[in-house]
């Protein structure tokens, strides 16, 4: 049976505003972890938190901070799983003419305009961005009519500034879905989260979506740029890095076992292959990083 379709999502500023500033404080919200996609763009910064990182075919694990920018149709998840002490997430979405049709022609304008374009890959920004544009982000929230555009202006000039980012679709697939693929891809994706610890069939995940096995595969690789084996083994990859991350005591053979990969020699092959290093080495990083 094919899942409630989780496609086009209609956002609402609040009245009197052209940007919607959302804050989560105590727990995060959780309509949003589903695989949707809008024509709003969202700035989302996470000061501390946890979480998967799903933004068209990009797939991570975050054990920090983030400062994401999502184009417009560009289908995510929700990311958060826990936010961690003091944690607090702060989403902002607007449309890319909430000051008008003709706000992003203007000469004055042209970087934010190449910013919102580069956004359609999703944007993570690094370090020394969140440090500076993180807590204005936070106090976004509480300016309201022209102050806070004006802010939110600045930010946004900041960001189109600046060079310390990576595109997170940047094998230049920037994913704009149709309603209906997205709908299809959202099944999948759903399934495969569910279900990626154990050994997934073509013939079952087709079914899923009513697709023959060689359509499926033409149709998946043609929608995501990926096979379906690469993006089931980037899941186990992802989960890999969260549990060698968080549970320190646990041997990397379990955590291979846990992922769904059954050959400890396949797990080390395709974790250096995705992430660039050995889970050996990883956890290594880790356990540095938190000494």
């Amino acid at each position: 049976m094919i899942a409630k379709k989780p496609t086009l999502k209609k956002l609402s500023p609040s009245f009197g505003s052209s940007i919607l500033v959302k804050q989560h404080v105590e727990q995060v919200d959780k309509n949003g972890a589903f695989w949707h996609f809008h024509p709003e763009l969202e700035l989302i910064y996470i000061n501390k938190g946890q979480g998967k990182t799903h933004i068209g075919t990009h797939l991570s694990y975050f054990n920090n901070s983030q400062l994401i920018l999502i184009g417009s149709n560009l289908p995510h998840n929700g990311f958060t799983d826990r936010l961690t002490a003091n944690g607090t997430e702060t989403t902002i979405q607007f449309k890319s003419n909430f000051l008008g049709d003709d706000f992003l022609n203007v000469p004055e304008m042209a970087n934010i305009a190449a910013l919102f374009e580069r956004a359609k890959k999703g944007i993570r920004f690094k370090v020394e961005t969140k440090q500076k544009i993180g807590p204005k982000i936070e106090k976004l929230y509480e300016y309201k009519g022209l102050k806070r555009v004006i802010k939110f202006l600045e930010i946004l000039r900041y960001l189109s500034k600046t060079d310390d980012y990576s595109l997170l679709n940047a094998d230049g697939l920037a994913f704009e879905a149709e309603a209906q693929d997205s709908a299809k891809i959202g099944v999948i994706f759903k399934y495969v989260n569910k279900n990626f610890t154990h050994h997934i069939a073509l013939d079952e995940i087709a079914d899923k979506v009513s697709m023959t096995v060689p359509a499926f595969c033409r149709y998946f690789k043609k929608a995501t740029g990926k096979t379906f084996t690469q993006i089931v083994n980037e899941y186990r990859v992802v989960h890999a890095t969260k549990l060698l991350s968080e549970e320190l005591e646990m041997s990397i053979a379990d955590v291979c076992f846990e992922c769904g990969f059954n050959n400890f020699s396949h797990f080390n092959k395709t974790f250096n292959d995705i992430t660039g290093k050995s889970a050996s080495n990883y956890r290594k990083e880790i356990k540095k990083m938190i000494s």
